[in-house]
């Protein structure tokens, strides 16, 4: 099995065309909400990723096919002033699941994170996905904290 994980081109067609198809695949699953992405999503994504310079998207094939993604985006740590990335999506393909995927593209957004300068990658996850879990939990992640008395942090959103 011949793996290459690269730091993907907005502006090459077939980067474009994999993330579009990675990501929708993973919006389908229920851990991405059960639905096909939009239309819209479709027509729109990779030009709006490219006007973004603090966006960076990871992409993972294996022999020549796509199998995986991570969508990345530069944030700002004010307690460590320094950058820092969040790691926005992560995608494996179902039958490309259990081969380390998520390990190899992980390392090349914590290569790209440290050219950057950043302290930290942070993402959130799934409380029902345990599979996600035990894979960021082996890459090092640990639930954020900053007073172990205080509890660990929760992600929420507002939609608008």
């Amino acid at each position: 099995m011949k793996i290459e994980i690269i730091k993907a081109n907005y502006s090459n067609q077939k980067h474009s065309k994999d993330i579009f198809l990675l990501l929708n695949s993973y919006a389908q699953d229920p851990m991405g909400g059960g639905k096909a992405l939009s239309q819209f999503v479709l027509d729109n994504l990779i030009c709006e990723l490219a006007k973004r310079p603090y966006a960076f998207s990871v992409l993972c094939y294996v022999n020549g096919m796509a199998a995986g993604l991570i969508n990345c985006f530069e944030a700002f740590s004010t307690f460590s002033c320094q950058p820092l990335v969040n790691i926005h999506d992560v995608i494996v393909l179902k039958e490309y699941r259990g081969n380390g995927l998520s390990q190899k593209m992980l390392a090349k957004v914590e290569e790209i994170a440290n050219s950057k300068g950043c302290c930290k990658l942070t993402l959130e996850v799934l409380s029902k996905n345990t599979t996600a879990q035990a894979s960021y939990k082996k890459f090092g992640f640990s639930q954020y904290e900053l007073d172990p008395k205080m509890g660990a942090a929760y992600f929420w959103q507002k939609l608008i």
